[in-house]
C-alpha cells in the first residue's frame, strides 16, 4: 500500500523455548495482503498466528540453535530483533514439579510415572555438561524436590504420602510420612521442611521428623507447588477447577487460620514456582496461550519472560542459570531471562 510506514519495534518476551508464543510489536504489518506476513526466525519460517497493524503473534518453531536467534518480518527492511532460545538440555522425563539443583549445579528431574507405577529410575541427575545419570530408584511417584540444609535431596511421593531422604549414593529413607498427597516441598531457612498435601494441607515437618500443619487452602487438582522468599514467607501455588487460580502467601510465624493472604488471582493454572540469587519470584502459568514463565514484581501484574507450552517447573542455579521443564523435557537458559 503507497504510503505505509512498516518498522518493528521489540519482541515479547525475550526469551522462549519451541512452540512458545512471542509478540512481536511495529507498526504498519501488511495485514491487508492475501498472505499473512512472513516471519523468521533464523533460516526457518515461524507461524503467525495472529497479526494486526501494529501487533504479529508468533509461534517459535522446532529445531533452532539455542542462543540468541534473529527475527525478521519480510519487507522491514534493517529490521532484526534477538530471541533468547534456551537450549534442550534432558529428555526423557516424567516431571510435575519443579527440577532443582544442589550446591555443585548438578540437575535434579524425575521419572514420576502414573499412579502407583514402579519405574526402573525415580530419579536422574543432570550434570553441568548436560550428561543424564540415574541416580535413584525405588520412589512410586517422585513428585516434588528440595535440597536440604545437609545438601541431600528430598523427595515426595504423591502415591505414598511420604517424603523420603536421599543419600549421596541414591540410596533412600523415609524422612516423614502421613502426609497425605505429599507434593510440594521447601525447606525454610532454620531447617524446617514445608510439605504441600494437594488435598488442602499446608505441614512444617521439624529436624527430627515431627508434623504439625500450618495451612489450610482450596485442594489442588494436580499439585501444590512451594517457595521460600529471602523474608521467609511460604509462596504457593495449586491449579484447581477454577477458572483463575491464587497465588498464595503463608506467614509461617502467625498462627493458622490467620496467616494466608493471596498474592494474585490473575493466574489460569499456576504450577511451578521459584524465587532466583536476586529474591525475584518467578511463577509458570500452563494455560494455553498465555503459557510460560512469569516474573512477579512487587507490585503491578506478573511480567511474562518467558514464553514455552506445556511448562510445569522452574529452577535457578547459584549462577543464575534458569531451566524451565515441561513434563518431558528440561530445557536451559544461561544467564537468566531479561524483561521486556
Amino acid at each position: 500500500m503507497p504510503g505505509r510506514v512498516t518498522a518493528v519495534h521489540s519482541i515479547a518476551p525475550r526469551s522462549a523455548i519451541e512452540g512458545g508464543r512471542v509478540t512481536i510489536e511495529g507498526t504498519g504489518f501488511p495485514i491487508d495482503e492475501p498472505t499473512l506476513p512472513e516471519v523468521r526466525m533464523g533460516d526457518a519460517l515461524a507461524r503467525v498466528v495472529f497479526a494486526s497493524p501494529t501487533r504479529l503473534g508468533v509461534i517459535v518453531p522446532a529445531g533452532l540453535e539455542s542462543g540468541r536467534v534473529p527475527v525478521r518480518v519480510a519487507g522491514v527492511s534493517g529490521a532484526t530483533l534477538l530471541l533468547d532460545v534456551a537450549a534442550l538440555f534432558a529428555t526423557g522425563l516424567h516431571q510435575v514439579d519443579n527440577p532443582v539443583f544442589d550446591r555443585d549445579g548438578n540437575l535434579y528431574v524425575t521419572y514420576s510415572g502414573s499412579r502407583g507405577q514402579q519405574v526402573p529410575v525415580s530419579i536422574f541427575r543432570v550434570r553441568p555438561n548436560g550428561t543424564r545419570e540415574a541416580f535413584s530408584s525405588g520412589i512410586v511417584n517422585p513428585t516434588s524436590m528440595a535440597i536440604g540444609p545437609d545438601n541431600r535431596l528430598y523427595v515426595s511421593s504423591r502415591f505414598e504420602g511420604t517424603v523420603y531422604r536421599v543419600a549421596p549414593d541414591g540410596a533412600v529413607e523415609p524422612f516423614a510420612t502421613d502426609l497425605g498427597v505429599a507434593c510440594g516441598l521447601a525447606f525454610a531457612p532454620d531447617g524446617g521442611l514445608f510439605v504441600g498435601d494437594r488435598s488442602g494441607t499446608i505441614f512444617r515437618v521439624d529436624r527430627d521428623g515431627k508434623t504439625t500443619t500450618i495451612a489450610t487452602l482450596p485442594p489442588s487438582v494436580a499439585a501444590f507447588h512451594l517457595a521460600v522468599s529471602p523474608d521467609r514467607a511460604l509462596y504457593v501455588t495449586g491449579p484447581t477447577l477454577s477458572s483463575y487460580d491464587a497465588l498464595y502467601r503463608i506467614d509461617p510465624d502467625s498462627p493458622p487460620g490467620d496467616n494466608v493472604t493471596t498474592r494474585h488471582t490473575g493466574f489460569g493454572r499456576p504450577q511451578g514456582l521459584a524465587f532466583d540469587a536476586r529474591g525475584n519470584l518467578f511463577v509458570i502459568e500452563a494455560l494455553a496461550g498465555a503459557s510460560g514463565l512469569y516474573r512477579m514484581p512487587s507490585q503491578g501484574d506478573p511480567e511474562m519472560v518467558l514464553a514455552g507450552p506445556g511448562l510445569v517447573g522452574v529452577a535457578f542455579d547459584s549462577l543464575g542459570t534458569l531451566v524451565v521443564s515441561s513434563n518431558d523435557t528440561a530445557y536451559r537458559l544461561t544467564g537468566g531471562v531479561t524483561a521486556a
